[in-house]
């Protein structure tokens, strides 16, 4: 019993002892690897800063009297030259070749250009990178040809340096900077169109007529072999008819008369309505170009429209007689050559169913006459008979009116006339006559 108890705590001293062999080893193997694991490192920039530039994104010729966006791009060049990578190191949050809260002002300087948009702030623009703004500039309508620059002014901060306060803190200091640069730019050769005067003759709703436009080229240059044409604005319901008018050289301060025929939709009411007119012509370096679309207005009166003036005709059933019908014209413009076309239907009927009235200035009146008949069995009432009017307009053109109403009244026979128009009454005529003729016809035999 003794040598198993002996056995026991033997064995127990066994196993404490590689216990505390494999604690040993453990903790020793912890502490190499926290003495071997690497120090983590910073990054620190040591120089460096912001390198701008400009220029016109896209094409950088404009022509004068044109209202255009001009869109440029702000480059920053700049790179961070030393580049330090050091434990103990806290990384800065910006590096010195950002340019920080840029703002970009154009300015015309000595140019024709007028600015019409404020100074942008565009943000932050890191090295090797770039940013758009867009600007937009008028060049006006007396802009010689030639090449001009616009200066561009650029304000904006970067990093010079950041200094760091123990292992968790930095102290950062910025420098504002104030670059100018030029943005060089051309001003082609061109003309400038102006519209100094449109005379628009005898134009209404449903016609054709004539307008002459006087133009004039304020530009600076000279264009040769200009046309000048005539567009229609979107669905404007000025139709042109003829739209080119050649104008040979155009130069400086010339004015030239062109004149265009139109149509004009039967439903446009009387008011101004746009047109467009351009000048494609050749400049001085031999290009074929065309100045900016104008935009004008034609005026268009009202409808040419007819109606009877005259109080509505009297007839008896069984009455021939020549109505006369009084028609005034309503329109703004005058016709040539009116001529009325009578539909006499049942009870009626013409002989003649055209009369000529001749022409007619807005609110002039003529008078029409036609042999009408009526039929004795006529129900006495009032009637209204068809009519048109055909005529010729400005441009010697027929048109032809819409549908007249002709008021007619049908009424009783009155006197001898009631009689005459009584069946018994007449039956009665006849027997007396035949009675009479018949006992003139006896004495005479006797």
């Amino acid at each position: 019993m003794e040598e198993e108890n002996d056995w026991f705590e033997s064995t127990v001293d066994s196993m404490k002892r590689s216990y505390r062999l494999l604690f040993l080893t453990v903790a020793c193997l912890l502490c190499v690897s926290l003495l071997s694991a690497p120090v983590l490192a910073g990054t620190k920039y040591l120089s460096g800063s912001p390198d701008l530039s400009v220029s016109i994104d896209g094409n950088n010729e404009f022509i004068p009297g044109t209202t255009v966006p001009l869109s440029i791009q702000i480059r920053n060049s700049g790179l961070d030259q030393i580049k330090l990578v050091q434990s103990g190191i806290v990384d800065s949050d910006d590096k010195s070749s950002t340019a920080k809260m840029v703002t970009v002002s154009l300015v015309p300087g000595d140019s024709p250009v007028l600015v019409k948009s404020d100074p942008q702030m565009i943000g932050d623009i890191k090295g090797s990178t770039s940013a758009p703004a867009t600007f937009e500039i008028l060049i006006p309508d007396d802009a010689k040809a030639g090449q001009y620059t616009l200066p561009v002014v650029l304000d904006y901060k970067y990093l010079e340096s950041a200094e760091q306060i123990g292992t968790d803190s930095i102290i950062y200091r910025y420098v504002d900077k104030k670059v100018d640069l030029d943005l060089p730019f051309v001003v082609r050769s061109a003309i400038n169109l102006d519209i100094e005067d449109v005379l628009a003759d005898s134009i209404s709703a449903g016609s054709s007529g004539f307008i002459t436009i006087t133009i004039k080229n304020s530009g600076a240059d000279a264009g040769k072999n200009a046309v000048a044409k005539l567009l229609r604005n979107e669905n404007s319901p000025v139709i042109p008819v003829t739209s080119d008018v050649f104008l040979g050289t155009f130069n400086p301060g010339d004015i030239i008369t062109a004149k265009y025929k139109i149509s004009v939709a039967k439903d446009a009411e009387p008011q101004k309505y746009p047109v467009c007119l351009h000048v494609t012509y050749e400049n001085a370096d031999g290009e074929t170009v065309d100045t900016p679309v104008k935009t004008f207005g034609i005026p268009v009166g009202n409808k040419v429209d007819f109606t009877v003036t005259s109080p509505p005709a009297e007839m008896n059933p069984g009455q021939k007689e020549v109505i006369r019908i009084t028609y005034r014209n309503n329109g703004s413009v005058p016709v040539y050559g009116a001529e009325v076309r009578l539909s006499a239907v049942d009870p009626f009927s013409s002989a003649d169913d055209l009369s000529y009235i001749g022409d007619l200035k807005p609110g002039e009146t003529g008078i029409a006459s036609f042999k009408v008949s009526v039929d004795g069995g006529a129900t006495v009432k009032e009637y209204a008979l068809d009519s048109e009017i055909k005529y010729r307009d400005a441009l010697d053109d027929s048109q032809i009116s819409d549908t007249i109403k002709v008021p007619v009244n049908v009424t009783r026979n009155q006197g001898i006339g009631s009689l005459l128009g009584n069946p018994i009454v007449i039956a009665l005529l006849v027997i007396i006559i035949l009675g009479a003729g018949y006992y003139i016809y006896t004495r005479r035999k006797a």
